[in-house]
């Protein structure tokens, strides 16, 4: 029977095909003999859809954990082989993640086990240092190579402009500029594209990355709108999130386009890519130097001297406010939540006691 991801010859995929490594195989122990390893390819309200060698289809989504995740798409998990039916996820090798969207204090999961995240933007007023710096964090705390590419390239009259701007966000930053409707975007992107490598889109609506995942994938995979001709902003095209396996093998998941990206447990990446604000601050004369007004302060010094850009300090600070609030802020509501846990199951246990006697 033929799988919508065999590939073109008869030669069958393996679990590497699928992106399984050394770090899901650890995990196998001598009761996991019979199991299926299975990747979850698409999340649905009521089930996961998931594929491996030999099966691809539907099945029922795992119970949350005591933290509240769930499986999300990129995860492998183990089902029975069988039934199908899901045993237990396989620890993450990557996962993103942010505040949900509005006042709430919940999660929510954006991807796992990513090798490569494209942070796609575009080269006209969508164009946003402090919106990338927020996915360059998010890259970063997730131990994931992060790749700038910014579309509409043929549109701009200096896309080196938008280039040499996007590399000055982070030491050592890989930036792409080009045109997602051609073959230009197969040439540039192929070091990245291996057979069995997983790469995520991530950008706001509008920038192209739908474009991006249909001229990658050879067929349209996702619908395309235009942007608003006043503000250059687009319009959301994807609704969900789902890995599609290109023809060379690797494979491409796209997101919606985020208009909001709260931060949390990301601090460690913030630090990251600010590394030339955070390397002034052990430079500073006393070691609580709140960066204000005292003296030897190597953090004005640098301002003074244009050294250090006052708006790229500003967006650092903001980030890290932001995180910390974030972060207390679901710490506190799942602490609540497994208080709450531990005293529904001794009401229930004590209500069995009584029922003995």
């Amino acid at each position: 029977m033929k799988h919508k991801y065999d590939a073109p010859s008869a030669e069958p995929l393996t679990l590497k095909d699928f992106g399984w490594s050394a770090h899901f195989q650890a995990q196998l122990g001598d009761d996991d003999a019979e199991a299926m390893p299975l990747r979850v390819v698409a999340v649905h309200r009521d089930a996961l859809e998931v594929a491996g060698p030999g099966f691809e289809g539907r099945v029922a989504p795992l119970a949350p954990d005591d933290d509240g995740d769930v499986a999300t798409v990129g995860d492998w998990l183990l089902a029975e082989a069988a039934t199908q039916r899901p045993v237990r996820l396989l620890e993450r090798r990557s996962v993103f993640k942010r505040k949900s969207a509005g006042t709430g204090r919940r999660v929510q999961l954006i991807a796992a086990n990513v090798d490569t995240l494209i942070l796609v933007t575009s080269a006209n007023q969508d164009f946003n240092p402090a919106r990338l710096e927020r996915y360059l964090a998010l890259a970063r705390e997730a131990e994931v190579a992060p790749l700038v590419v910014i579309t509409k390239a043929d549109l701009a009259g200096d896309v080196a402009d938008y280039v040499s701007a996007a590399r000055g966000l982070m030491p050592g930053l890989l930036v792409e500029a080009l045109d997602a409707r051609g073959g230009e975007a197969g040439r540039v992107l192929a070091p990245w594209l291996a057979r069995g490598q997983t790469l995520a889109l991530l950008g706001s609506s509008g920038v192209g990355k739908s474009t991006l995942v249909n001229t990658l994938s050879g067929q349209a995979l996702q619908a395309t709108l235009g942007i608003r001709e006043d503000d250059a902003k687009g319009r959301h095209t994807t609704t969900g999130r789902s890995l599609h396996r290109l023809t060379c093998g690797a494979w491409l998941m796209d997101t919606p386009g985020m208009r909001e990206l709260q931060l949390i447990d990301a601090a460690g990446g913030i630090d990251e890519v600010f590394e030339d604000v955070t390397q002034l601050f052990t430079a500073c004369r006393f070691s609580d130097c709140t960066h204000a007004n005292e003296p030897g302060c190597a953090v004005q010094a640098a301002l003074a001297s244009g050294a250090l850009d006052g708006e790229r300090l500003k967006r650092y600070q903001k980030l890290l406010r932001e995180e910390r609030h974030n972060s207390e802020s679901i710490a506190d509501a799942r602490a609540r939540s497994r208080k709450f846990g531990k005293m529904a199951k001794g009401v229930f246990a004590q209500k069995l006691k009584q029922r003995e006697f």
